[in-house]
């Protein structure tokens, strides 16, 4: 029982911050972003055996994490569906000026569909190749070349950059 503890307290302390940057660019919010990593750990940590290996164990969480987002988005998409069938009231979130460019690249990400957004990480925060990211997403990799295009494009529009800079 000591091994999983001693275990989680290490991956907790070492990487605890990335896992809640990663969580964070993919959904956009702090407090969410929390959700999602104790939620990760938790997936994970329920498990009878866990190895001491905390690059694996990283791995897990951030698959956990990311599958958790990619899941929330599919019950809102269908929640959005039916919605009308129960409430009339439209609710529209206020948005703020960005002050810097932190905000900036979180409102632009936010634009973007969850599997846009989620190629965009991972290729750019996580430094992933496509093929990986096919995986990570269980999908082809001309869905994630794609993915990736359309994401960078509104990306580019939104942040009036040029894809000079980009990579595919």
């Amino acid at each position: 029982m000591a091994d999983w503890r001693q275990a989680f307290t290490e991956l907790v302390d070492s990487r605890g911050p990335a896992l809640v940057r990663y969580a964070r660019l993919l959904c956009g919010d702090d407090a969410r972003a929390a959700d999602l990593v104790q939620e990760g750990l938790l997936r994970v940590f329920r498990r009878a055996r866990v190895s001491g290996d905390l690059e694996k164990l990283e791995a897990y969480v951030r698959r956990a994490i990311l599958n958790r987002y990619l899941d929330e988005h599919r019950r809102e998409r269908l929640w959005r569906s039916k919605r009308h069938l129960v409430a009339t009231a439209d609710i529209t979130a206020s948005t703020t000026d960005a002050a810097d460019t932190a905000d900036l690249v979180r409102t632009a990400l936010a634009a973007l569909s969850p599997r846009q957004r989620a190629c965009v990480v991972l290729r750019f925060y996580e430094d992933l190749p496509v093929a990986d990211i096919a995986d990570a997403l269980g999908c082809g990799e001309g869905t994630v070349k794609r993915h990736l295009s359309d994401g960078l494009a509104r990306l580019s529009t939104r942040l009036d950059l040029t894809q000079e800079g980009a990579r595919p």
